[in-house]
């Protein structure tokens, strides 16, 4: 049941290093080959995938024929979390870890709640620095409520301060200094050899399947893991085409895809240009490879929410376990064609399709394929699987939803559509 692995996926995969190092690892298993930076050779075939800062991947089967164009999927491998500062030992009668947000999180649910930590680490070496990623996989930190007793309001309009209502309870004063030892410890070094960390605090709860027919999950991080989990085993599981399936994992999309690692970067353009330079094809030939391809923007959509439907929109509300959520809106990079060209592909498989649009005094954010196309233009179609709270530290979708998802993403690879001119085929 493809919820299932995804949940197991989610388990081991707390924060975007550790994503992308499972990714890395799969695509390994199925014979892809890692790429150095440039200086490529590549062979009719041929399996391969790059990483960036260990948190971005991009993976690409060659055909054994011609190529005629691109599909492309493009997910995000970081969540909503809290980031641990680099000195983040408070002192008092108690220690805790001073934090900030990262990403448009929903504070409260993060409040009360056992966490664990995650992250990389940066160690000095004889030479130079290696990177450890670093999981502690148990319960450490808790960031307490003020009880009722003391915030009379707290059920009308509870607001919380990052500098004093985030901050997590970590151990007794007595165990000052902990958390450099408990990092050291478990990557296997000495606590004065580590230089710097990327840690996070992130929620341990497994994720879990319920309802009475089994209809609902509930998981942390399925914005967006849940994407790159299906994008990933659709983009393995596509029979070969004349076309170049890309697979794309960008890391910093909560936060405006701004980095050497985000979708706004020279990564994706950068790989494809190396494509081509490799197939020894010409600049006007690139172009033209462009011209003929398409991109899927995978992140996940709002379901219409069974306490408060007034805030959907009246006619475009998806519901969990309704298909795959195309969504629509000027701040989207779906356009009429790719939204046809999408619901096509999906009607002639045998998917169930729905529609989004925020509704029209509530507008949303941007997206991975908008940020994209900026230097990548080319169709491109917003799509994800509808689910409730999103952004909370505890998220839900249907169940049925990840099924439908790989299947769409698989058929949109196995898909051959052409671009000419005013007609576009599709087979």
């Amino acid at each position: 049941m493809m919820i299932k692995n995804l949940l197991k996926f989610i388990e081991q995969s707390p924060v975007c290093f550790h994503a992308v190092e499972n990714v890395k690892n799969r695509l390994e298993g199925e014979g892809f080959v890692a790429l150095p930076s440039s200086d490529w050779e590549l062979v009719p075939g041929g399996k391969y995938y790059i990483t960036r800062n260990g948190s971005s991947l991009i993976a690409f089967k060659l055909p054994q024929g011609e190529a005629k164009g691109f599909v492309i999927s493009a997910s995000h491998s970081d969540s909503p979390c809290l980031r641990i500062r680099d000195n983040a030992e408070l002192s008092g009668h108690a220690i805790r870890l001073e934090t900030e947000r990262y990403g448009g999180m929903i504070n409260p649910s993060w409040v009360d709640r056992p966490l664990s930590i995650a992250g990389r680490v940066l160690l000095r070496r004889e030479g130079g620095l290696s990177a450890r990623l670093v999981n502690l996989k148990k319960d450490c930190a808790l960031i307490p409520n003020v009880a009722v007793h003391m915030q009379k309001t707290i059920n009308e309009s509870a607001k919380y301060d990052p500098a004093k209502d985030l901050v997590a309870l970590y151990c007794e004063k007595e165990n000052a200094g902990s958390l450099r030892k408990e990092i050291a410890r478990a990557v296997g070094a000495e606590e004065e050899d580590i230089v710097s960390w990327d840690l996070y605090l992130y929620n341990n709860q497994p994720g879990t399947i319920w309802g009475p027919d089994q209809e609902f999950a509930s998981s942390p991080r399925f914005d967006d893991l849940g994407c790159v989990f299906t994008c990933t085993e659709g983009f393995l599981d596509a029979a070969e085409t004349d076309r170049i399936p890309v697979l794309c994992v960008f890391d910093n999309e909560e936060i405006g895809s701004g980095t050497k690692q985000g979708a706004a970067s020279d990564f994706l353009p950068r790989v494809l240009k190396l494509i081509t330079e490799s197939l020894f094809l010409s600049p006007a030939q690139h172009l033209s490879l462009l011209d003929n391809s398409w991109m899927l923007s995978c992140d996940n959509g709002h379901a219409k929410h069974p306490n408060h439907p007034e805030i959907a929109d009246t006619n475009e509300a998806p519901v969990l376990n309704g298909g795959v959520v195309i969504k629509h809106s000027p701040r989207y990079a779906t356009d009429a064609v790719s939204s046809a060209i999408f619901s096509e592909i999906c009607r002639k498989a045998g998917v169930p399709t729905q529609h989004y649009s925020n509704r029209p005094d509530m507008p949303g954010g941007g997206t991975l394929g908008l940020i994209a196309n900026l230097d990548t233009p080319i169709y491109t179609v917003d799509i994800g699987m509808a689910q409730l709270a999103m952004h909370s530290s505890f998220e839900t979708m249907g169940s049925r939803d990840a099924a439908h998802f790989y299947e769409a993403i698989k058929a949109a690879y196995e898909s051959r559509v052409n671009f000419r001119g005013e007609e576009i085929r599709l087979s």
